[in-house]
Formats: structure tokens, C-alpha cells, sequence
């Protein structure tokens, strides 16, 4: 629930700044954070990365 309300907030602030100094690289933040997110939780599975990472992929 942390983390979800601390995306909401940097999603938020982000789309303040890019409103307000009109740079549009603000924008990116929120996707690089969620990226980064994701990557972490990938990477703290016990199992070896890529084979984490094939299993993830071959889900249907």
C-alpha cells in the first residue's frame, strides 16, 4: 500500500513539474520509477534472474 500511494504521490509531483516548467521529461519519471519497481522485485526471487525472467514470460 507504501508503495502505491508513494507512486501516486511521485506521479502526481511529476506531472506538477512538467506542467509548470514545461519539460516534458518529468513525464518519464513515474515510468522509469514503476521499471525500476518491478526490476527490484524481479531481481529479490531466490531463483536465478534469467531463468525468473523466462518463467515471468512464458506465463499464459
Amino acid at each position: 500500500m507504501l508503495t502505491l500511494v508513494s507512486m501516486m504521490i511521485l506521479t502526481g509531483i511529476c506531472l506538477f513539474l512538467a506542467l509548470r516548467k514545461k519539460r516534458p521529461i518529468f513525464l518519464a519519471v513515474p515510468f522509469l520509477s514503476i521499471f525500476v519497481y518491478f526490476l527490484v522485485q524481479i531481481i529479490l526471487v531466490p531463483a536465478p534472474f534469467m531463468d525468473t525472467v523466462k518463467f515471468i514470460f512464458s506465463l499464459r
